[in-house]
C-alpha cells in the first residue's frame, strides 16, 4: 500500500492541464445544443401539434397518440441528425442516483428471408416516448413489490425537455421519466414531487386570489448551490475507504488545513479552473444555467451554483450536472467527491436549496414590494412559511436525513439538526409589530397599510437580510435558502417536502381567512388577524444568533423545539400519523409510499453505515496493524543493536516508549474492531428498525474509537511506510 501512496502521489505531482475550448466565444451561440427544448420542438413539429402539446400540458391532460407520434418522431430525427445511436427513460430511482436502460433507435424489418432478416428501420413510435417498461426488480421498493414482481413503468414527463448525452463519442437520447410500480406506487423521486408542484401551484393561487385575481398559476422556484471536493484521481484510487465509503474513514489531520482562511474565494488552481470550464461547457449545451464558480472554505472543495428555474427542471439539472461532472472529471484526472464529510476537521459540503414562489404575472410572493398592498401579500407568503417550518419540523429534518448528512450538521461548518429560521433583524422588528399592533382602528381616509407599519418593508431587501450560515432554512431577501440539505441529496426530497408542508399551510390560512372575513368589515384585517396568530404561535422557530453555539442548543431545548440528531430517529417523522394523513389528503403520496420511503431510507442509512464499519475493519486489520507492527519491529531490533553495543542513552528509553505506544494503539484498534464486528452481528439479526438504531447507536459508537488509535499510529510510524495516503497529499496537490 506505501508503495501505491507514492506512486500515486507521483502522478498526481506530473499531471498537467487539460486544454479547453469554447465552440463559440458568445454562450448563446451553443447554449441548449443538446436540449430538445420548445425552441427546437416549434422547429421540427407542426404548429397545430405544438399548440396540442402545449395545451393538454397545460391542462394536465393525458397526451394523446397522435401528438406523442408527432413528438416521437421529431425527437428522433432531430438525435439521429446530430449522431445519436441510442435512447433511454432517464429516471430517479430511490437509490440517490438516475438510472437508464439503452434501447437502438433502428429495428428489424420483419420480413424474414432466405438469408435471414437484414433489413434494418430507424424507428422510434409516440408509445416508446411515453412509457417504457424497465426492470423493476432490482430497485429499492421498501415492501411495495416482491422480488419475483419485477415490472415497473417508466412515464415521459413534459414537463423537463429530452436531451443529448455524449460520452466517449456515444450519443443517448434521455428522455425524462416519473418511476412507478405495477400498481401505480410511485418507486423514485421524482413523481411525489410532480404532485406536490400540483399542489403548492393550486394552494398559492388559492391564497393569490385575496389580492390579484389575474393570477392563474404559481411555480415553485429552485436554484442549487452545488458543494463539492475535487482530488486527483491517482490519490482517490490509492484510498481504499474513498472508494467504498466516499469518504475517509481514518486520516490525521494535517498542520494546515482551512484555518487561515486562504482557499475561501482565493485563486482557482489552474487544473481545476480547466475542469470547471470543461462541466460548464457541457453543462451550458444542455441547457443548465450555470453562473458561479468559486473555492469553498476547506482546501481542494469548490462550488458551483446556476440561476433558479421552475423547481422540477432545477432538480433534473442538479442530479444530471452532477453526473456531467463526475464524467468529465474523468478527462482531467479527477475525482469529484459528493459526500457530505469526506475528509474529518474540516468543513463537509452542502447543496443549498433556494426556493420561492413565482406567479404567472411576473410576481415574486417572497420578495418585499414598493407597494403595501403587494407587501401584504409578500408577508403573507413569508408567515406562512414559517408557520408551516415551524408545525413540520420533524418532517423538514427528515427530508435531509442520510448517514453523510449526519457527519456534517452541527459540526461546526453546518446547519444544527435543529430547524429554525433566520428572517434578519428588520424583518423580525416587522413582525413583532404586526403581533402586537392588536386592535387596529382606522378611522376614515386613514392608509391601513402605514398603521399597520407594513409601509416600512420596502427598505428591507437583499442588502438588509444577511445570510447567517449558521442558520439551517434562512431568508435571503427575496427567496428562502434551505441550507441544510446534504451535498450527495437528490434536492427532490425536501422541495417534495417544503411543497407539501406550504402548501398545506396556505389551505389551511385561506379557510381561516374566510371564517375571519365574517367577523371584520374589510377583508384586509381578517388577513392580519390570522397571520398575527401565526406569528405568534410560530416565533419560537425564528432565530437570528448563531447556531453552532451550544447556547443554542439548550435556548432550542427551552423553546420547545425538537433536535433528532440521528437519521434512523428522524425518519420516523415520515410515518407520523399527521404526515401520513397529510400526504394522502393531498394526494403527493398514499400511506404505502410514506411507509415504504422509511423502510427504503433506513435501509439506505445501516447499508453505508455498515460499508464504512467493514471498511474500518479491513483498513484497521490488514493494512495498518501490519505496518505499525513491522515499525515497532524495527525500533525492537534498533533497541536490541544498541544494547548489545553498550549504548545505554536517553533514545532507548524514548524509543522503549513509543514500542510500548504502539502495542497500546495496536491492542486498542484489535479490542474496538472485534467489539465492533459483534455489534454489527447483534444488529443484523433485527428487523429494520431497530437494526438501523444498533447500527446507529452501537456499531457507529466504535468508530470515533478507532480512528483515535489509527491516526496516533499515523503521526508515530515512519511515513516511508505509512500504508494511506495522508490527508496533505489529498488536500494539497492538484
Amino acid at each position: 500500500m506505501a508503495i501505491l501512496r507514492f506512486q500515486a502521489v507521483e502522478k498526481a505531482q506530473n499531471r498537467s492541464r487539460v486544454s479547453v475550448e469554447a465552440p463559440s466565444n458568445k454562450v448563446s451561440d451553443y447554449y441548449g445544443i443538446n436540449v430538445f427544448n420548445e425552441k427546437t420542438m416549434k422547429a421540427t413539429i407542426s404548429a397545430d401539434m405544438f399548440k396540442k402539446l402545449t395545451d393538454t400540458i397545460r391542462k394536465k391532460q393525458r397526451i394523446s397518440g397522435d401528438v406523442a407520434d408527432a413528438v416521437a418522431a421529431a425527437m428522433k430525427s432531430w438525435a439521429i441528425a446530430q449522431g445519436v445511436t441510442h435512447y433511454t427513460h432517464w429516471f430517479q430511482p430511490l437509490t440517490g442516483t438516475t438510472a437508464e436502460k439503452h434501447d437502438a433507435f433502428f429495428d428489424l424489418s420483419g420480413d424474414v428471408g432466405l438469408f435471414g432478416n437484414s433489413e434494418v428501420m430507424e424507428k422510434f413510435k409516440g408509445s416508446a416516448l411515453a412509457q417504457q417498461e424497465p426492470d423493476a426488480s432490482s430497485f429499492p421498493s421498501g415492501g411495495l413489490r416482491t422480488t419475483f414482481e419485477a415490472r415497473g413503468y417508466t412515464a415521459w414527463d413534459p414537463h423537463s425537455p429530452a436531451f443529448i448525452i455524449d460520452s466517449n463519442s456515444s450519443k443517448t437520447l434521455c428522455i425524462p421519466t416519473i418511476f412507478v410500480s405495477y400498481t401505480g406506487e410511485a418507486l423514485d423521486y421524482k413523481a411525489p414531487l410532480l404532485k406536490s408542484v400540483d399542489l403548492i401551484n393550486k394552494a398559492a393561487t388559492g391564497v393569490c386570489e385575496l389580492f390579484d385575481r389575474d393570477v392563474k398559476e404559481v411555480k415553485a422556484t429552485l436554484g442549487v448551490e452545488q458543494e463539492y471536493f475535487l482530488i486527483d484521481r491517482a490519490l482517490f484510487n490509492s484510498r481504499p475507504d474513498l472508494v467504498m465509503a466516499g469518504r475517509t474513514v481514518f486520516g490525521h489531520q494535517p498542520a494546515k488545513g482551512q484555518q487561515l482562511d486562504d482557499h475561501y474565494f482565493g485563486s482557482i488552481p489552474s487544473r481545476v479552473r480547466a475542469f470547471m470550464a470543461d462541466f460548464e461547457l457541457e453543462a451550458t449545451k444542455l441547457g443548465i444555467p450555470v453562473r458561479t464558480r468559486h473555492n469553498e472554505v476547506a482546501p481542494a472543495q469548490f462550488e458551483c451554483a446556476p440561476t433558479f428555474e421552475e423547481a422540477n427542471l432545477a432538480v433534473d439539472h442538479n442530479l444530471l450536472l452532477m453526473d456531467v461532472m463526475r464524467k468529465v472529471s474523468t478527462r482531467h484526472k479527477f475525482k469529484v467527491l459528493f459526500h457530505e464529510k469526506p475528509f474529518a476537521n474540516l468543513n463537509g459540503s452542502g447543496k443549498h436549496n433556494n426556493w420561492a414562489l413565482s406567479t404567472d404575472t411576473g410576481i415574486n410572493l417572497l420578495a418585499p414590494s414598493s407597494k403595501p398592498k403587494e407587501n401584504l401579500q409578500f408577508l403573507t407568503f413569508f408567515i406562512n412559511t414559517i408557520k408551516a417550518v415551524h408545525t413540520n419540523s420533524k418532517l423538514l429534518r427528515a427530508s435531509i436525513a442520510s448517514a453523510g448528512n449526519d457527519y456534517r450538521l452541527g459540526a461546526n461548518e453546518a446547519p444544527p439538526a435543529i430547524m429554525s429560521v433566520f428572517i434578519g433583524s428588520q424583518l423580525a422588528s416587522v413582525l413583532e409589530e404586526l403581533e402586537h399592533n392588536a386592535e387596529v382602528i382606522v378611522e376614515k381616509g386613514e392608509n391601513l397599510y402605514m398603521k399597520l407599519g407594513i409601509d416600512k418593508i420596502p427598505p428591507v431587501l437583499l442588502d438588509n437580510t444577511d445570510r447567517n450560515r449558521t442558520s439551517p432554512f434562512a431568508f435571503t431577501g427575496n427567496k428562502f435558502e434551505f441550507r441544510a440539505v446534504g451535498s450527495s441529496a437528490n434536492c427532490s426530497s425536501p422541495m417534495t417536502i417544503l411543497n407539501t408542508i406550504v402548501a398545506d399551510q396556505l389551505i389551511e390560512f385561506r379557510k381561516e381567512v374566510n371564517e375571519e372575513m365574517k367577523k371584520v368589515p374589510k377583508k384586509e384585517m381578517a388577513i392580519i388577524n390570522v397571520l398575527r396568530r401565526y406569528i405568534a404561535s410560530s416565533k419560537s422557530v425564528i432565530f437570528e444568533g448563531d447556531g453552532y453555539s451550544d447556547d443554542w442548543v439548550t435556548e432550542a431545548k427551552k423553546r420547545g423545539l425538537p433536535n433528532v440528531k440521528s437519521t434512523p430517529r428522524s425518519l420516523k417523522a415520515y410515518i407520523d400519523e399527521d404526515v401520513l394523513a397529510m400526504f394522502e389528503k393531498h394526494g403527493v403520496m398514499n400511506r404505502r409510499e410514506s411507509e415504504a420511503r422509511y423502510e427504503m431510507f433506513l435501509e439506505n442509512y445501516m447499508l453505508n453505515v455498515q460499508i464504512e464499519s467493514r471498511m474500518m475493519g479491513d483498513l484497521a486489520t490488514n493494512h495498518v496493524i501490519p505496518t505499525a507492527v513491522k515499525y515497532q519491529n524495527t525500533l525492537i531490533k534498533n533497541i536490541k543493536g544498541l544494547k548489545e553495543l553498550g549504548i545505554e542513552t536517553e533514545s532507548t528509553e524514548t524509543i522503549t516508549k513509543t514500542i510500548k505506544d504502539i502495542s497500546h494503539h495496536i491492542s486498542q484498534i484489535q479490542t474496538n474492531v472485534e467489539a465492533m464486528t459483534e455489534a454489527r452481528k447483534e444488529a443484523n439479526n433485527k428487523e429494520s428498525e431497530e437494526r438501523a438504531l444498533l447500527y446507529d447507536e452501537k456499531v457507529k459508537s466504535f468508530f470515533d474509537k478507532i480512528r483515535y488509535h489509527v491516526d496516533k499510529l499515523e503521526l508515530i510510524v515512519d511515513d516511508e511506510d505509512w500504508p494511506l495516503t495522508k490527508y496533505r497529499e489529498l488536500l494539497m496537490i492538484r
